[in-house]
């Protein structure tokens, strides 16, 4: 087994970690005159950017350029910490602008390599100024429908971290790496060391993955690939397939609106996981609503099929959705759409989750915004109902005009139980209730609702 690489790797040795024998091809921006000891003469500052050259063998604190990762070309840049601490200065930001630049040249993903401390005090307002660059640069990207990936190693604080890192596409983590906008000498005495962590990021969804260093170049290879789609102004790729209906301990179709909600109920039936595990030979999931919440009810994520087709996903998993799971949807679904992946989405849940906790999380709030990422997305989006359908918590993740439904599912404005409380009959009346609700899989493909029964 290969040794486990280094939290301290180089900006080299990291980047050939990725690239192995494929190698990498170096690029530099047109060089830049800067005044002695820097923009506000900090005495000292020239010949600490010497010292810092001797030691590391690099003239500024980013490496960039292109390489191949598994089968994809990308634009790859890596901090070197040892560089005066990663941090980013007036050449520094000519380095990350020069590397976006490339990638929105040459219509590639870009990956990024984080080690960094934050802003260059020794440049002052001028190094703090870089950020504004970078994320100008990074909108650029975003606006031609190109991905980009991070992977924030040891340590990734500061400025750095709040743009080339938690504002790529996809967050990755290398494990035990500090990852915080606050460094260890700047934030409060008594803070938790596990909120500025990697596995703290993680728990708070701020990172989709802590990958260990020996897995990290197969890792982004596939992000390459699940990503790597068309983009602003080309041909849309087609509509995700529909997933094949899962066996159930039942047959055919319910014949009333009680059996109906039995049948997606059922801890029999089967739940998202097994439908997920036969649509994808691979995937890689989305984690977290980058607010500080997960919903461990809802998958997000893309995925790769049999056929190399990429596919993104968004699967309710039986529980009521909290307002983090629709956070985390609206993202995915977006994300997809500026890159040209289609979507398919997984219907199952009771409804939204409605204790006082989601009101404060802003469920509403939430739910619109999941509501209006399906509304504006350009790429196919495909619905598969594979249980409960519950009221606008479920609607909020189904297509217009391309929903499913499958022999285990019921869709319905209200549970059938809440519908005969609000009309003040007695709980024996439930069945008929439901049976006037006509949320029958073989009701609601009559009403023009889904489009077919998967079977």
């Amino acid at each position: 087994m290969p040794a486990e690489p280094s939290l301290r790797m180089t900006a080299r040795e990291t980047i050939a970690l990725l690239t192995g024998a494929a190698g990498f091809t170096e690029h530099r921006p047109p060089p830049r005159t800067l005044p002695l000891d820097g923009p506000l003469g900090w005495a000292g500052y020239d010949a600490a950017r010497e010292r810092a050259a001797e030691r590391t063998g690099e003239d500024e604190s980013v490496v960039y350029g292109t390489g191949v990762v598994g089968d994809r070309e990308c634009v790859l840049l890596a901090f070197e910490f040892g560089f005066l601490g990663g941090s980013l200065g007036q050449l520094t930001g000519d380095r990350l602008e020069a590397a976006y630049g490339l990638a929105l040249t040459r219509r590639l993903p870009l990956v990024a390599l984080v080690a960094t401390g934050g802003s260059r005090m020794q440049e002052g307002m001028v190094a703090l100024t870089q950020l504004q660059r970078v994320a100008a640069a990074s909108a650029r990207l975003r606006a031609a429908g190109l991905a980009q990936i991070a992977v924030v190693r040891d340590p990734t604080t500061g400025g750095g971290w709040a743009t080339v890192g938690a504002g790529a596409d996809v967050v990755l983590a290398l494990p035990g790496a500090q990852v915080g906008f606050a460094g260890s000498r700047v934030r409060p005495p008594d803070a938790d060391p596990y909120a500025y962590s990697a596995e703290g990021q993680f728990a708070a969804g701020q990172v989709d993955a802590v990958v260990p260093g020996a897995q990290l170049p197969g890792t982004v290879a596939l992000w390459l690939r699940a990503l790597g789609a068309g983009g602003v102004g080309e041909e849309p790729r087609s509509a995700a397939p529909l997933p094949r209906a899962r066996p159930s301990s039942t047959s055919g179709l319910p014949a009333s609106g009680r059996e109906a909600v039995e049948r997606a109920r059922s801890s029999q039936r089967p739940r998202a996981e097994a439908y997920l595990a036969d649509y994808f030979t691979v995937r890689l999931p989305l984690h977290g609503d980058r607010c500080g919440s997960t919903d461990p009810g809802l998958l997000t994520g893309f995925g790769l099929r049999a056929d190399g087709q990429p596919v993104a996903y968004v699967a309710q998993c039986g529980t009521a959705t909290r307002p983090a799971g629709y956070r985390a949807a609206a993202r995915t679904i977006r994300l997809a759409d500026r890159l040209g992946v289609p979507v398919l989405t997984l219907v199952d849940t009771p409804g939204a989750a409605n204790d006082a906790e989601a009101e404060r999380a802003g469920a509403g709030a939430a739910i619109a915004d999941t509501f209006a990422a399906i509304a504006a997305a350009r790429v196919p989006v495909t619905t598969l109902v594979i249980g409960e359908g519950g009221s606008g918590g479920a609607l909020a993740l189904a297509a217009p005009g391309n929903t499913h439904v499958t022999a285990d599912s019921y869709f319905s404005v209200i549970a059938p139980e809440l519908a005969a409380a609000i009309l003040k009959r007695p709980p024996e009346e439930t069945g008929a209730t439901a049976d006037q609700l006509r949320l029958r899989p073989q009701d609601l493909v009559e009403l023009g609702i889904a489009r077919s029964i998967v079977s």
